[in-house]
């Protein structure tokens, strides 16, 4: 069968926004965001009085707890966009902590780091020995690292802690004997001229003091490791060849086989970096958070972290905005308990009136209304009390979990082929 030839030219193609364009673009759409959340958190000070809202220590201390959160994001986001779900961060965290806890106290914190993260790639390998070359369903290969890893650190802790030269320096089945800290450092004379600024409560302007001046006050080397590793693995991601063609594997695994990308291997380096970088937020828990390794010191931030790269669209930028919330509401209810979450109430009702506006705006009805109504509710609750209940406090972090995958559902994109079975030279 021959084909028919015609002399009318094929449409032309839309033009597609160039890379800067696009990126100059979400840049834009982030900081007007940014700008508009500070307005509002300042407006709420001001009515509440809750000047720890943006206090040096509350930012500080909120970057302290995103770090190892972000991480876990940031380690999903590789194995997810090579294709392959990762459900196990919080075991390779584990793994993390123990191998950090472990060698850390026998020689040096900085070997200490690198073993957990050693132990972290161990777990991803696992992980993508029986997703990738046995077929193995992605969600029971991860929890079944999450309970290998367990199991695992619990006995080698009571093997390795118990008794001996570690029992002698603290050690117990429970936990290491204390490791020596990382360094810590601020930047000379910023950190003292931005918290002079705060300390006179002006609108918006001591707000930006307190926060920058929180993330230039006693910062950990490895904050600054993790803020490389975001920025390194957005440009790798997306501008290097590798990182296309690792996302090739996540999005279309025998289209990226047709043009000869080895995609069982790009899966497997992808989750031992996945793995890696897990094991690194655990190292970080054991070594700065609190100089020692201790059994169920993860508290579940392998499971917030998965939480955050999925309101963060498996992308860096975003997955940073997630952990960052997500580790601000939690050192908000570490360190200033019901008062200051009351004053929160404040800022979710305007919150929730301005999500309903938007729903009603765009004709979506029912959630409009849904939302006015819990708005009204949430107003309601503010008035009437003058401090939110200790059980209420201490949800915070997971309440505002749900609130925020809950409200950024609709917009998420995820890999296509993502969580997939794939065997090579299916699509022949």
């Amino acid at each position: 069968m021959t084909a028919t030839m015609t002399d009318t030219p094929p449409p032309a193609a839309p033009k597609a926004d160039s890379p800067r364009t696009g990126s100059g673009r979400s840049l834009g759409r982030i900081l007007t965001i940014l700008a508009a959340g500070l307005a509002l958190v300042a407006i709420v000070r001001i009515i509440t009085g809750a000047d720890q809202l943006t206090s040096e220590g509350q930012i500080s201390a909120a970057l302290g707890l995103a770090v190892p959160i972000g991480l876990a994001g940031l380690a999903g986001l590789w194995s997810e966009r090579s294709g392959v779900v990762n459900i196990g961060l919080e075991g390779m965290m584990i793994l993390g902590t123990f191998g950090a806890g472990w060698i850390g106290w026998q020689t040096n914190p900085w070997l200490g780091l690198l073993c957990g993260i050693g132990f972290g790639v161990l777990g991803g390998l696992v992980h993508a020995i029986a997703t990738v070359t046995f077929g193995v369903d992605h969600i029971v290969s991860g929890v079944a690292v999450n309970l290998l890893a367990l199991g695992a650190t619990q006995y080698l802790a009571k093997l390795f802690f118990s008794d001996g030269k570690a029992a002698d320096k603290g050690g117990n089945p429970k936990q290491s004997p204390p490791v020596d800290s990382l360094p810590n450092f601020d930047i000379p004379g910023l950190s003292d001229a931005l918290h002079s600024v705060e300390k006179h409560h002006w609108f918006v302007i001591s707000d930006i003091a307190g926060i920058l001046g929180g993330l230039v006050t006693d910062l950990s080397v490895v904050t600054i490791l993790a803020v490389v590793l975001f920025i390194g693995s957005w440009w790798v991601l997306w501008r290097t060849s590798f990182g296309l063609r690792l996302r090739s594997c996540g999005e279309n695994p025998i289209a990226a086989e047709s043009l000869g990308v080895n995609v069982y291997r790009y899966k497997y380096v992808a989750v031992a970096i996945s793995g890696g970088l897990a094991g690194l937020g655990g190292a970080f828990l054991a070594l700065v958070t609190s100089h020692t390794y201790l059994e169920n010191q993860t508290g579940g931030r392998g499971y917030i972290g998965l939480a955050a790269m999925i309101f963060g669209n498996w992308r860096p930028g975003g997955l940073a905005m997630g952990a960052g919330l997500f580790g601000y509401s939690d050192a908000l209810q570490l360190r200033n308990g019901g008062e200051t979450v009351h004053a929160l109430l404040l800022l979710l009702f305007v919150l929730l009136v301005g999500l309903a506006g938007w729903k009603l705006y765009k004709k979506a009805m029912w959630q409009g209304l849904t939302s006015a109504v819990v708005a009204v509710l949430v107003l309601v609750w503010y008035l009437t009390t003058d401090e939110v209940p200790s059980d209420f406090v201490g949800a915070t972090p997971y309440v505002v979990t749900l609130l925020v995958l809950s409200l950024s559902a609709q917009r998420l994109r995820m890999p296509k082929a993502d969580g997939m079975r794939y065997r090579k030279g299916q699509g022949k």
